[in-house]
């Protein structure tokens, strides 16, 4: 393991989160609620240990594959914990561990929270945690390769660790200007939206926060009322549209701008995740048509929570814990499909799905004709070996760690349903359960060691398993 070249990546990416903290100070000392020291007593000391970082010299130095994931997974940590600190010490949350909670759900783009009114936290972290969303995204290396330099070929591997899906390689940028094109894509479509709430009639400080939840495919509110707060039809129509489209392979962003449009527009990917939303959304609307009051409040509530959860966005504007069994099982199935890889959702990913859908139609027709040649094709082309290997590998790990990570938390004594769900929530960066974690509940009922358990499942989820377990491999760490 190359230790020098880490440790320099290392303080880049410290010294990134510091930069990244400056709006929320600025957003403190203009509403001067008392949280700007929080942010000054990390900043400093972060700010000067990462500049020491940097300056550790690697020249002539490669950065392996292994590597790369190593940095990611440590890298994640790291800016878990330096950026729990201004939350911690806003003094809203009783101990460390959930004010981490909070901004691990926030780095991931999770939602869950353990706050029953975010709105007693001070402005400027109100502003950092919603930023953190917007921030783990589009990924925090993705960031850090924008804005400072990197060699091509250890910008790969960093990139391949931690941008989400089997097929996240076609996306992810070879090179610095490519990250900052996509960066800028992803810029623009949250000002539009930002300003498209303002329009609405939302407040400016409130577009702004709900706009970082809303590209990053995260969940935090601003106040306890949520988004059934604002009590706006084209409030909830915009931001259910947005979230489906921050919850599609960028890739198809980048390739219009490359004004290749027909290969952006036949992607199958694409085209099943809509096929998905439109199917589930007619489906629910149907089943809570006896709840919702008329057809129309019916297609509004199943819209707007279909595109919530399968792009893991996690806002809701009804408690769906009392629909009907068939729509919270929907829902369910939605959480472990998720959004299209190479999006800012979570999930499993369309595109394995896809994979596992299409890999078990080909295993029946090879049963029935063995001498068969059987190819499991997407998008017209033959998927290779070993994206189908890699796929089934993650499809039997995912299964299961969520039993292990539902028997760890069921020790501190919840119902199953909680426990599975909540599990299910975090793993999937997602936002709300069922039971005592639903959509208008929080994570508060579990213990502060259960909360740590669910933070780790939450940065296994967001970085896709692999990396999280390398970082603790002994085989990683020899040279």
């Amino acid at each position: 393991m190359n230790k020098r070249i880490i440790i320099s990546i290392i303080g880049k990416i410290v010294l990134t989160e510091v930069i990244l903290m400056i709006p929320a100070l600025l957003v403190s000392l203009a509403y001067q609620d008392g949280d700007a020291a929080g942010f000054i007593y990390t900043m400093v000391p972060a700010g000067i240990g990462g500049l020491l970082f940097t300056r550790v010299n690697h020249s002539g130095q490669r950065m392996s594959s292994r590597d790369g994931y190593f940095i990611v997974a440590a890298a994640w940590i790291i800016v878990s914990l330096l950026g729990a600190l201004p939350l911690y010490l806003d003094g809203v949350f009783p101990t460390y561990w959930n004010a981490l909670f909070e901004i691990v759900s926030g780095f991931t783009t999770t939602g869950a929270s353990v706050l029953a009114k975010p709105e007693e936290l001070g402005h400027g972290v109100l502003f950092w945690r919603s930023f953190t969303h917007w921030i783990g995204g589009m990924g925090v290396l993705v960031f850090v390769m924008m804005v400072m330099p990197m060699e091509n070929d250890n910008s790969m591997h960093l990139v391949r660790a931690e941008v989400p899906g089997p097929t996240a390689g076609k996306l992810v940028p070879r090179m610095r200007t490519t990250s900052m094109i996509l960066y800028g894509i992803y810029g623009v479509m949250t000002l539009v939206l930002a300003v498209l709430l303002c329009l609405f009639g939302m407040a400016h400080f409130d577009s702004f926060c709900i706009a970082f939840g809303t590209a990053g495919t995260g969940g935090f509110a601003v106040s306890s009322a949520g988004i059934a707060g604002y009590g706006s039809l084209a409030i909830e129509v915009t931001l259910g549209v947005f979230m489906l489209l921050f919850g599609v392979n960028f890739s198809v962003y980048h390739l219009v701008l490359l004004r290749k449009f027909r290969e952006a527009f036949s992607m199958e990917e694409v085209r099943v995740y809509l096929v998905i939303v439109a199917a589930a959304t007619g489906a629910i609307a149907w089943n809570i048509l006896s709840f919702a009051g008329g057809i129309g409040n019916a297609l509004r509530q199943a819209f707007f929570q279909v595109s919530s959860i399968i792009t893991t966005s996690g806002f809701a504007t009804v408690d769906f814990e009392f629909w009907p069994e068939f729509s919270k099982h929907m829902l369910l199935l939605l959480m472990v499909v998720g959004a299209c890889a190479g999006s800012t959702g979570g999930g499993m990913k369309v595109s394995r799905v896809l994979i596992l859908v299409k890999s078990f139609v080909a295993e029946i027709r090879q049963i029935i004709n063995p001498k068969a040649i059987v190819t499991v094709r997407v998008n017209g082309k033959p998927v290779d070996k070993k994206t189908l290997s890699s796929t089934r590998i993650y499809a039997a790990s995912y299964m299961l760690l969520l039993c292990v990570f539902t028997l760890i938390v069921s020790l501190d004594g919840l119902d199953f349903t909680t426990n599975f769900t909540a599990v299910l929530s975090c793993f999937n960066n997602i936002g709300p359960g069922l039971a005592k974690v639903g959509p208008m509940a929080n994570f508060s009922v579990y213990s502060d060691w259960a909360q740590v358990v669910l933070s780790l499942a939450m940065l296994t989820g967001r970085l896709e398993i692999f990396p999280m377990f390398l970082l603790f491999a002994k085989s990683a760490h020899d040279r």
